[in-house]
């Protein structure tokens, strides 16, 4: 079973300047209400360690695997509950260059596994609003420095 929840939001700066506020993982406290923290060596192949607290959720900790950091383009990891194939996330954030000075902020997640149905409503309702929060906080971050 998959599920793939997506959200966007435009955001009136450059890319890299989103890039960089994005990648600021030791300011997430200040301003990110969805990922608490984000810790580790943030390099494709490694693990990272993530704390997530979506509205009206339970928080927790995970390590995924980092699967993609492309500067001022993408940064996407793959977590797993346990063991592979029970409730795997694998999260991206992608930033595309609107080539008028504003970027829009791609932030999505795909689920697999057996789990994902017993999931559904946290997904759909949880996660969902924690990625909305999360992508309007960064935009009035980015827009709040760079404007």
């Amino acid at each position: 079973m998959a599920k793939e929840l997506k959200t966007q939001i435009r955001i009136e700066a450059a890319p890299d300047q989103v890039w960089d506020v994005l990648t600021d993982f030791e300011k997430y406290p200040a301003w990110n209400p969805f990922i608490k923290s984000l810790t580790g060596q943030v390099a494709v192949g490694h693990t990272i360690n993530v704390r997530l607290e979506p509205p009206e959720g339970s928080g927790m900790t995970f390590k995924p695997k980092v699967l993609a950091m492309e500067k001022n383009k993408e940064f996407r990891w793959l977590g797993q509950l346990f063991f592979k194939g029970l409730f795997d996330g694998e999260h991206r954030f992608a930033l595309v260059d609107n080539g008028d000075g504003s970027t829009t902020f791609l932030h999505s997640e795909r689920f697999e596994g057996i789990l994902v149905p017993l999931f559904n409503e946290m997904i759909e309702v949880n996660t969902r609003n924690g990625f909305e929060d999360m992508n309007q906080q960064l935009k009035i971050r980015v827009e709040g420095l760079y404007k």
